[in-house]
């Protein structure tokens, strides 16, 4: 999938979201990315923790493919 491709559907995605949290830290990646800081900096504890899990749980083999994710919800 071409950059275009993934701009457009990202957009659509975006259009429909309604988490509070993951606009905000859409926001946060933007901001960061136009003044050239490190948006990891920009990130709230929690938000940092939250990522940190998630990495870890990776490192883990605690994960569930996406695959198996879009056929139990018929995705």
């Amino acid at each position: 999938m071409g950059n275009e491709a993934i701009k457009l559907e990202l957009i659509e995605w975006l259009t429909q979201l309604e988490d509070n949290e993951i606009i905000e830290y859409l926001k946060v990646v933007k901001d960061s990315n136009a003044n050239g800081n490190d948006w990891w900096n920009d990130l709230t504890v929690s938000q940092q923790e939250g990522i940190k899990r998630g990495l870890s749980d990776i490192d883990h083999g605690r994960i569930t493919p996406n695959e198996v994710v879009k056929k139990k919800y018929g995705l």
